[in-house]
């Protein structure tokens, strides 16, 4: 085959650090374009992003051409130094350490749009803790509880 061809969906998840509340609903839907923004200079295909005050949910098309880790902090870095530009308390804005990267079948694409676009509601039950920690189970995901929170 002469021409290389791929179609990975990927569900990324991170919080802001020490989970605090930055991401205001004023400030969401710039932060939300300025991401989708970066992705597609990437050559990605932003499908949602969408998350709460603490944390961010991405469903995307992960490039071809860009490791996941290199990815997720080309969408990271960026966004973070962006919105310490609108002052106040987004100057001390900082993204957690480490992210939640979880693939999605084609099938399932639409289904995680709707988990994702419910993020508000469904953590007014759920903590972001409760939320990844089902994640990690869910697919199966080794971890050592004592850097998760870092």
């Amino acid at each position: 085959m002469a021409q290389s061809l791929a179609q990975i969906y990927v569900h990324l998840v991170f919080s802001t650090k020490e989970r605090y509340p930055f991401l205001e609903t004023d400030i969401e839907p710039e932060i939300y374009a300025y991401m989708a923004g970066t992705i597609k200079q990437m050559d990605g295909i932003p499908c949602l992003i969408n998350g709460t005050s603490d944390h961010v949910h991405i469903l995307s098309t992960l490039p071809r051409t860009i490791p996941l880790a290199k990815y997720i902090e080309e969408i990271k870095r960026p966004s973070s130094r962006w919105i310490k530009t609108k002052g106040g308390m987004y100057q001390k804005f900082a993204w957690q350490n480490g992210y939640g990267a979880f693939s999605v079948s084609s099938s399932r694409v639409d289904s995680v749009k709707r988990y994702i676009a419910g993020q508000k509601e469904h953590h007014r039950t759920v903590t972001f803790k409760e939320e990844l920690l089902e994640f990690l189970r869910k697919y199966n995901v080794e971890y050592n509880e004592q850097y998760l929170w870092d």
